[in-house]
């Protein structure tokens, strides 16, 4: 642990002794690593092979079959196969260890995987709208037998990539994908309504107007992943975290006095930091050390935050009349900070 001393004032006024010490000091605890898996980069491989094949498929059949229901599937799964591509090559990034210029490791790979591959799915989505408003305005007739069986192969496939990626992870890069594959699973499974419902009337609109349905889900599900990656780029404070509260848990500690210039933010989806200053009385450097221990294993605990950059700054005081008070002796050693 690192730990500098910077004596800003020393004043003598009418035989009292005033003194401000600013105690800087920056601990990591011991945070798990935010590392995916073996078994989720397997994941993200066999879903890029069921996607290919199914993109080719869909393609095929909603050529053949002059839907564009099909076709849009078919665009909706090329951003799916993109957005595992770019989850698998973030995963890739994520892995590395840190180096004297990225000293946070490449945590943040994930994030910006998932916000690229958003922005393309809004570009996505508004691609359909505009194709469906064309066959609105002008109905083709297409093959709803071939929609349906197209859709139900891709239901089934969707749903097991889902299932996979929902049970892999909560990092925001693999949650963009199990949304897109979830978006995915329920636009195929509308597919195969939509199929029947042209079967029985023989009205082709039901087509384009499906597109537009599948087109407000790809929308929906892309600005809630923009939205939260933006938060995390921006160093918003992570979801679930509130300063009141991680402030009234530092100020709950015996001997800090206050607690200002606060700050958190994610390093990636699922790793926080914390900075701040903590104002304390003029103890010695063996009291001060057990505060911040305290302070860190309550972090720690409470709220998962194990990067912490804590700044120590002692009350004026008065010497002669004492300033030391009095910390609890009995406590437990910190196993994660150095």
């Amino acid at each position: 642990m690192g730990c500098a001393w910077n004596v800003l004032s020393i004043a003598a006024n009418k035989g009292r002794i005033s003194s401000k010490i600013s105690i800087k000091m920056h601990v990591h605890g011991a945070a798990p690593q935010q590392r995916p898996s073996e078994a989720v980069v397997r994941i993200l491989r066999f879903s890029l092979f069921l996607t290919f094949l199914y993109i080719v498929a869909t393609a095929v059949a909603g050529i053949r079959g002059n839907s564009l229901a099909l076709i849009s599937e078919a665009g909706h799964n090329v951003s799916d196969f993109l957005a595992l591509l770019l989850s698998l090559f973030a995963v890739y990034l994520q892995t590395r260890p840190p180096t004297s210029t990225k000293t946070f490791g490449y945590q943040r790979a994930g994030v910006l995987a998932a916000f690229v591959n958003a922005i393309f799915l809004v570009a996505l989505s508004f691609y359909i709208f505009y194709e469906g408003a064309a066959r609105l305005l002008k109905p083709v007739p297409v093959h709803s037998l071939l929609m349906m069986v197209t859709a139900a192969a891709g239901v089934i496939m969707n749903g097991i990539i889902t299932l996979l990626l929902y049970r892999s992870g909560k990092d925001v890069n693999l949650r963009s994908a199990f949304l897109h594959m979830l978006g995915d699973t329920l636009s195929t499974a509308a597919v195969i309504v939509g199929g029947w419902g042209i079967l029985l009337t023989g009205k082709y609109w039901i087509d384009p107007a499906l597109s537009f349905g599948i087109g407000a889900l790809i929308l929906w599900s892309a600005m809630a992943i923009i939205r939260e990656t933006l938060h995390i780029l921006l160093e918003g404070t992570p979801r679930g975290v509130e300063l009141e509260r991680v402030s009234e848990a530092i100020l709950g500690i015996k001997g800090v006095l206050d607690v200002h210039d606060l700050h958190i933010w994610s390093l990636g989806s699922e790793t926080h930091a914390l900075s701040c200053h903590i104002r304390i009385a003029d103890i010695p450097i063996s009291a001060s050390d057990l505060i911040l221990h305290q302070v860190n294993d309550r972090l720690r605990d409470s709220f998962h935050i194990y990067h912490t950059t804590i700044q120590l700054e002692s009350a004026v005081c008065e010497v002669a009349h004492g300033c030391v008070i009095s910390i609890v002796e009995s406590h437990q050693t910190s196993r994660h900070t150095h």
